[in-house]
């Protein structure tokens, strides 16, 4: 069996388990539809990746963290890499091929912070079972995954049937998988703890219940422990089956859409991981999304625990 990557003695509180891409963002005027044309302003280069994304923001707020992903060896790979690697977040688990290309994404931002996202997976859809050692999340306490946008969905699967029951399971599907239809999702959803999605996602997944409580009861009705609905500017929606809590979003000056829901799965998790109430995490998930979009890409918004702490002690307490 090949081993893609070496054994950690450590406790790990999270893993993610996801694509890592190189984001290249552009400002643009607006987001060009058929026919129409547009005009760059700027350009941002940042690493992202959902599940990364909300891994470095689970490091800066001081917990244990590490990857399960897959890069080539080239320029994007590298960065890759050396960025989870300054964030403090183990990459032990990350496999590295030595041909192939890393995923990149190309995304454009708009005035108002929204955005179009152009994904080239790259070796991030070439992941084998056997690459990956499931002694490297023994000891963790909770596996974070999200979307890929091919065949490594299978993957997730079999790995999934194979870690221990002790470990939590959160997933943010995206369009992505939501796309994929709730059939094909079936197998994930069995095993997840926690689902994190938006309210499209919801609508999409389940499109045949009219009302939104009876969307989420269907999605419970999986097995689900928690269940979150992200809701952008308007919040979100929380229920664990008994308890249902609909809580306002933060009010700031949004610069960037780019991975506040990366950020929102930030702060939920660390607030679950810290042995916060669904009502308490949510609200931490609100926080952290609020500073992320104050900042262009995906994690330069992202705060440590040492900010909020000294700025506004009540919110991470």
């Amino acid at each position: 069996m090949t081993i893609g990557c070496d054994v950690i003695s450590i406790i790990l509180d999270a893993v993610g388990f996801g694509a890592l891409n190189l984001d290249k963002l552009y400002r643009v005027n607006k987001i060009a539809g058929e026919d129409e044309e547009a005009y760059i302003t700027n350009v941002h280069e940042s690493c992202g990746g959902s599940a990364a994304n909300t891994i470095i923001g689970l490091a800066r707020l001081g917990l244990s963290t590490g990857f399960l992903g897959k890069v080539a060896r080239d320029r994007p790979g590298q960065l890759l890499l050396e960025n989870l690697e300054n964030e403090g977040v183990d990459t032990g688990g990350v496999i590295k091929k030595s041909n192939g290309r890393s995923g990149t994404v190309q995304g454009f931002v708009d005035l108002e912070g929204q955005r179009a996202l152009y994904v080239d997976p790259g070796v991030n859809d070439d992941i084998q079972s056997k690459e990956i050692n499931l002694e490297y999340i023994s000891n963790t306490r909770l596996i974070h995954l999200t979307s890929f946008v091919g065949k490594s969905i299978q993957v997730q699967k079999e790995f999934l049937e194979s870690i221990p029951d002790s470990v939590t399971v959160s997933m943010d599907p995206g369009m992505i998988y939501a796309e994929k239809g709730i059939k094909t999702l079936e197998k994930l959803l069995e095993r997840t703890d926690i689902l994190l999605l938006n309210q499209k996602e919801l609508e999409i997944l389940m499109p045949h219940q009219e009302k939104e409580e009876e969307k989420m009861k269907a999605l419970l009705d999986f097995g689900l422990e928690i269940l979150v609905v992200k809701q952008g500017q308007n919040g979100c929606t929380v229920t664990d089956g008994d308890e249902l809590y609909g809580l306002d979003a933060f009010n700031v000056n949004c610069q960037d859409t780019t991975g506040a829901g990366d950020a929102f799965n930030t702060g939920f998790l660390y607030g679950y991981l810290t042995g916060k109430s669904i009502k308490r995490s949510a609200n931490m998930g609100n926080y952290v999304a609020s500073y992320c979009v104050k900042m262009p890409g995906a994690i330069s918004g992202l705060p440590f625990l040492s900010q909020i702490i000294s700025k506004y002690p009540d919110k991470m307490h």
